[in-house]
């Protein structure tokens, strides 16, 4: 029995869960969510609480119990508290800036770097050295945040780039450490 998928997932107040035909709906106060889980797993609301279930103990069954049950669990937690991805520019001259729908990045290329800004994401500049991502979907943030991370990745000799914030970046002696 997987121990994750076994655990049951709480149900805070002000949030919604609804499961019909397959389709689970989450809603909260910072927005919806919609998941379609794969039939070799059975999803229940019952007291406030959804449990996840499966038939069968084949191999595939197995794995996504446990995958359900944690997509549920930040379902919830997304709709309740919401995500954040922070990102911090480190270079000379490396900045970034909102202009209506889109991020614009200057990082050390000839051209000026642009993305549109996903609509159901926030995202904002508090200073040009820094970007926060901010939305109630899990999978949509994390990977805006590695789309822009991976425009221009820290370079080892250096450390110049787009970094997520804290995260530490080994840096490499020169040719002159072998001296």
């Amino acid at each position: 029995m997987s121990r994750i998928g076994k655990k049951p997932v709480e149900i805070p107040s002000g949030v919604t869960v609804a499961v019909a035909d397959r389709v689970i709906n989450v809603e909260g106060p910072k927005g919806k969510l919609t998941f379609t889980h794969r039939p070799e797993v059975n999803v229940a609301v019952e007291d406030n609480v959804v449990s996840v279930s499966r038939d069968s103990d084949d191999r595939t069954a197995r794995e996504l119990h446990g995958l359900t049950r944690a997509l549920v669990n930040n379902m919830v937690e997304g709709v309740t508290q919401g995500y954040e991805k922070k990102l911090e520019i480190v270079g000379v001259g490396y900045l970034a800036n909102i202009a209506g729908d889109t991020l614009q990045l200057r990082v050390g290329f000839a051209n000026e770097l642009s993305r549109k800004i996903p609509s159901d994401l926030n995202v904002n500049c508090p200073d040009q050295t820094h970007i926060v991502i901010q939305g109630c979907d899990k999978q949509k943030v994390t990977q805006f945040a590695a789309e822009i991370r991976a425009l221009r990745k820290p370079e080892p000799y250096k450390g110049k780039g787009i970094r997520y914030q804290g995260e530490h970046v080994k840096i490499k002696p020169g040719k002159a450490a072998t001296k």
